[in-house]
């Protein structure tokens, strides 16, 4: 996991000498497991943004198991990349192609102000499936729409790197779960 976080911090440092940040910021296992804890019925909850001319956040996330019998729900973050970090279980997850009755996120809405920026929900047109499981690392460039469908039955547990150049989360956010 140090690995992943790293690459995510390297991710955010500015380009511009005036710009670059003091110091890097850490994002420990402590901290990750006492916001994966608070989870319960949610299923995505930032951990920190970290902020410098390009964000990037970290979120942990759990889905259940689920089998899809039709449709497959999609979601398309338009500003914010993700690099997904698979911790444990296994799914399919589908990424690309079109989505079919697209809705838009509300601009105040959690998912939107908190976790990935604008951002539309609605099922798949096509796309690519792969299977992914632990340790498997998935890079989600803003507008590309993705979704699992299908999870194994211990559901699957992933950080989601998020990479936010026009800025467009809260930089500096920190869970109030890890705030001191």
């Amino acid at each position: 996991m140090p690995l992943i976080l790293g690459l995510g911090l390297l991710l955010a440092l500015p380009t511009a000498a005036q710009d670059r940040p003091t110091s890097a910021s850490d994002v420990t296992k402590a901290e990750l497991d006492a916001v994966f804890a608070t989870l319960g019925d949610s299923i995505d909850k930032q951990v920190k943004i970290v902020g410098s001319d390009t964000d990037v956040a970290v979120g942990i996330l759990h889905r259940g198991e689920l089998e899809s019998e039709g449709d497959v729900g999609a979601i398309v973050h338009h500003q914010v990349t993700e690099v997904y970090y698979i911790l444990d279980g296994s799914g399919t997850l589908v990424t690309g192609g079109p989505i079919d009755a697209a809705r838009e996120f509300p601009s105040d809405s959690g998912v939107v102000a908190e976790l990935v920026g604008p951002s539309a929900i609605g099922t798949f047109d096509s796309g690519t499936s792969r299977p992914v499981s632990a340790g498997d690392v998935v890079v989600i460039p803003a507008g590309v729409p993705h979704g699992f469908s299908q999870i194994a039955a211990a559901g699957v547990s992933y950080l989601s790197i998020r990479v936010d150049p026009d800025q467009v989360l809260p930089a500096g956010w920190v869970s109030p779960v890890i705030s001191r």
